[in-house]
């Protein structure tokens, strides 16, 4: 009788946690389905998010420093492969003037992702107007990496360049435009709650 009180006690345990823990992460993912919904690609922004819905819980800070470290791991990636290609021989010149004018501009994006990553994850120890400060800083970080990745795309728009370079580096760059784009909706989101004093605990 004791065995079978404990084995009923522990299925009930079990079935609690389990239950629970499902509520807990359909929660965590409404949260993160309705906040994309916000962003200009939001079906992107819920399947690059979504691994991160348990550890976010509805924090929109968390929310934000995640959206822009998948951007910035992305840029990472690019820029390494963009560094590849400008080592390539067998390009049409243009093309690898093209190349190295990224690379340029990839060089200067990541450090700037890498800094809005750091801001942020430091933004909950700031009030007022010093929090405004350091969010303008990440925006506008964010803001120029965005820029230095449009000026990448734009920089092979010539027709004469057209080939499988080009193709590659342009669909990369969309991808990763689309990224930080998202990136920067939650951020200002989670800027514009914060000053109107709902931002989420």
């Amino acid at each position: 009788m004791v065995k079978l009180e404990f084995y009923l006690l522990v299925l009930l345990i079990s079935y609690h946690y389990t239950t629970s823990n499902a509520a807990t992460n359909a929660t965590a993912m409404n949260y993160v389905n309705a906040s994309c919904r916000n962003t200009r690609y939001p079906a992107l922004c819920v399947r690059c998010l979504q691994r991160y819905a348990n550890s976010i819980q509805g924090n929109d800070q968390k929310l934000a420093k995640a959206a822009i470290s998948v951007s910035l791991n992305n840029a990472k990636s690019t820029a390494a492969y963009i560094s590849k290609l400008s080592e390539s021989s067998g390009i049409k010149p243009s093309v690898y003037q093209a190349v190295n004018d990224c690379l340029n501009n990839m060089n200067n994006c990541v450090p700037s992702l890498n800094q809005s990553v750091q801001e942020l994850g430091k933004m909950a120890q700031f009030r007022g107007q010093n929090f405004e400060w350091h969010m303008s800083n990440v925006e506008t970080w964010v803001s120029s990496a965005l820029t230095n990745q449009n000026t990448c795309a734009r920089g092979f728009s010539d027709g004469s360049m057209d080939g499988p370079v080009k193709d590659a580096v342009i669909r990369r760059m969309n991808y990763l435009s689309q990224l930080t784009s998202n990136a920067l909706a939650l951020i200002n989101r989670f800027a514009l709650k914060h000053k109107a004093g709902t931002h989420m605990p």
